[in-house]
């Protein structure tokens, strides 16, 4: 059986829009995932810590035979191996960033997920991109992608490609 997960992928270090495209061929090699989607590329502000370049985020779907942990798992295996090191800040600046932000209509709440993402409906820089490739999915306890995308200030964002 097949699901449908939504990512998010970001970064504001070095070259990102290439560690982006590194993690999508990454992710494309992973058994039991297939990505089916890609959204556009987007500039947009940094969230949390301010004093820090703006981030480069896009969203991807894909279609996968794995569990929402075994997912996450590929994501951050991705991560690291792009040279990503989680040392404990929030966000704070980084090389790249991997987010499982939908996995179906599944909802998981446990020590090491929780999906939907609890703060997409905040996140210009998930909704932007994540409208662009599921403007329809209705996100468990949250609506629809392009309503919470409506309802939200996206005008510091740019789109890049």
């Amino acid at each position: 059986m097949s699901v449908i997960a939504l990512i998010g992928l970001g970064g504001n270090l070095g070259d990102v829009r290439g560690r982006l495209r590194d993690a999508i061929d990454a992710l494309e090699r992973v058994p039991g995932v297939h990505v089916t989607a890609r959204s556009r590329i987007y500039r947009t502000p940094p969230w949390g810590h301010l004093d820090q370049p703006d981030f480069i985020n896009a969203a991807i779907a894909v279609s996968t035979s794995l569990d929402a942990h075994a997912l996450l798992d590929a994501l951050l295996a991705v991560e690291r191996s792009l040279g990503r090191v989680r040392d404990g800040a929030r966000w704070g600046p980084r090389t790249i960033d991997l987010d499982l932000l939908a996995f179906g209509d599944a909802v998981i709440h446990d020590d090491r997920l929780d999906v939907p993402h609890p703060r997409i409906p905040e996140r210009a820089f998930v909704l932007l991109p994540l409208a662009d490739i599921a403007p329809d999915v209705v996100l468990p306890g949250m609506g629809r992608v392009a309503d919470l995308r409506a309802a939200i200030d996206h005008g510091a964002c740019q789109v890049l490609e």
